[in-house]
């Protein structure tokens, strides 16, 4: 355990964090996302007519100016050890890749954590959601697919109420199986319900977190003046030069343990959690789809208040940042507000993406 990592005595509200996995573009582990962070490489590419072709898209679409031929490819999509999971080739085809990179990455996480499920009697929960199957798209393109495997088993390998509950099943954990969606807070807010559900002891161990994948990569995207997509492929999150963001793709997850048996087990611990919030700002802002300081405020006063710290000894916070002209400045202000109503200090605290 990192002898920096450490809590308070009294501090029974205290999540750990015990097991790490992912899945994203040039990075399929953890330690490869780490160096590609610290290198400052974005991971998006220039797609060829190719790969155009390949995403169903035309490459003609390139004279069009408002036409952005750059964007990320995640790996390996393509790809599922069905056997060790004990799939039948045929089921492996109609499943979901982000259900499959997530199932996989579950047993990943667990494994990094050491926690073999069926050598472990503690009840072990799930906690994710993932993005609408793009996958179903394709496979309902196939009318010889849809007529031998039926309409029904084609819907539970793609809808993604199942995430959970399938990894669950296969991976036989007996804790809660709870799927979440919350649109671009997904898997933060899975974090949260997950440390409640360890909390309210309704699970000894969860796992936490969410799978983002489409099928369609390469293709491309059109971008629009005032829309969220970015004219360059590039995300200048809290930049004067932001212009917007683009879209990514990958799975994750966390394996999360109650600080003081996670210690005395000896778990291999990579941080702690001290305090969460989640809120909505309801009609408080100009439009559906737009944030508002309000709402923003209130979730991360929750989470300060809960975590009993000072703002003062906040040093660096990882924030939403999409680069966009009317998120960032907001998600600044929210910040800006709850700090200010307890410190005095200025340009202290570090923020990024």
């Amino acid at each position: 355990m990192n002898e920096q990592i450490d809590a308070q005595e009294g501090d029974d509200h205290v999540i750990a964090v015990i097991g790490l996995s992912c899945r994203f573009p040039d990075a399929r582990t953890p330690e490869e996302l780490w160096r590609n962070l610290c290198a400052g490489r974005e991971s998006v590419r220039e797609f060829s007519d190719d790969d155009i072709r390949r995403a169903g898209g035309d490459p003609a679409a390139r004279a069009r100016k408002n036409f952005v031929g750059r964007g990320v490819m995640l790996d390996g999509i393509d790809e599922f050890d069905a056997a060790f999971f004990g799939y039948s080739p045929r089921d492996a085809e109609i499943l979901d890749p982000q259900q499959r990179i997530f199932l996989e990455c579950a047993w990943e996480a667990l494994e990094d954590a050491g926690y073999d499920p069926s050598q472990h009697d503690k009840l072990i929960g799930v906690f994710a959601g993932a993005d609408l199957s793009s996958y179903l798209f394709n496979l309902y393109s196939h009318p010889e697919i849809v007529a031998a495997i039926g309409p029904t088993a084609i819907s539970l390998a793609n809808n993604k109420d199942h995430l959970t509950t399938r990894v669950a099943y296969e991976l036989n954990l007996k804790g809660p199986a709870v799927t979440i969606q919350t649109s671009c807070s997904t898997s933060l807010v899975a974090v949260c319900e997950a440390c409640q559900s360890l909390l309210q002891y309704q699970c000894d161990i969860a796992l936490a977190g969410g799978s983002a994948i489409s099928v369609s990569q390469g293709s491309g995207y059109f971008w629009e003046e005032g829309g969220i997509s970015s004219p360059d492929a590039h995300c200048r999150a809290f930049d004067a030069d932001a212009r917007g963001t683009i879209g990514g793709s990958g799975a994750g997850l966390v394996v999360l343990k109650r600080y003081a048996e996670a210690r005395a087990d000896g778990d291999h611990i990579y941080a702690l959690l001290r305090g969460f919030g989640v809120s909505n700002d309801g009609r408080d802002k100009i439009g559906y789809t737009a944030p508002s300081v309000e709402g923003q405020a209130q979730a991360i006063l929750t989470a300060i208040v809960m975590a009993g710290v000072d703002p003062d000894t906040i040093s660096y916070i990882e924030c939403h940042g999409t680069g966009t002209p009317l998120g960032d400045p907001i998600e600044i202000a929210a910040l800006t507000q709850v700090f200010r109503g307890h410190t005095e200090r200025k340009q202290f605290c570090g923020i990024d993406r």
